[in-house]
């Protein structure tokens, strides 16, 4: 953006828009998944586990939860509804086609 353009109602909906993604996001890491109190530390595991939880927020938000720490309760209580959330919006069909030997 050139410096012209840059009004004081600009600048502040740009700032607006930013604390809404970082919000948004950063603070359900740390507070839902307690990104901040990790241990993992090593190697390329902070990395892993951080892209697992953006995948995670991701697939609740695409089913329609709005209160992610909800969600994840609600997914923990059944091992299978994190496979069927996910199966809903997979690209690959849901049976094999069979064998033919």
């Amino acid at each position: 953006m050139a410096t012209h353009q840059a009004s004081p109602t600009r600048l502040a909906a740009f700032v607006r828009e930013h604390w809404l993604v970082e919000n948004r996001l950063r603070w359900v890491r740390d507070v839902t998944f307690g990104e901040d109190l990790s241990q993992v530390r090593t190697g390329n595991a902070p990395q892993v586990m951080a892209s697992l939880r953006n995948l995670a927020i991701a697939i609740l938000r695409l089913t329609g939860v709005t209160n992610i720490a909800a969600g994840t309760r609600h997914h923990a209580r059944r091992p299978e509804r994190p496979l069927e959330a996910i199966m809903k919006f997979a690209c690959w069909p849901t049976t094999l086609p069979r064998r033919v030997p």
